[in-house]
């Protein structure tokens, strides 16, 4: 009974997840790079992945907080909640995972970044790679 009981709860944790990213907007890569141009962009990147993954390359200006490290930051990122967020993490899980508590945290606009860090990369976008100094 145990085990069904897990079971049942990691599935309703998965569907949650998947519903609630669905209702995230997606942000393009070229829309992205676009919006960072702007004066007035007031975006955040949000780099949900590990700490290591980001040191070997992510987009330019990004904020690195991993995704199972999301929940005991939200202090800090509340000062965030009237800019666009735009998370990202390799492939869109771990991105899923940050925008579900974002979103019950009351941050209302977030977007994901089409295609993750995959996707960013295999189009030969710029990348730093090392710690972000900001």
């Amino acid at each position: 009974m145990f085990k069904l009981i897990k079971v049942f709860t990691l599935a309703f944790s998965l569907i949650t997840t998947t519903l609630i990213a669905g209702e995230v907007p997606e942000i393009s890569q070229q829309q992205l790079l676009e919006a960072l141009t702007a004066s007035n962009n007031n975006i955040v990147l949000l780099d949900v992945r590990s700490k290591d993954e980001y040191n070997e390359g992510h987009v330019a200006g990004a904020i690195n907080i991993s995704h199972n490290e999301i929940k005991d930051n939200i202090a800090l990122l509340t000062q965030y909640k009237k800019s666009k967020v735009v998370v990202y993490c390799r492939s869109g899980r771990r991105a899923a995972f940050a925008q579900n508590i974002l979103s019950e945290n009351g941050f209302t606009n977030l977007h994901h970044l089409t295609g993750d860090m995959n996707a960013w990369t295999n189009a030969d976008l710029p990348v730093v790679v090392g710690e972000n100094k900001e």
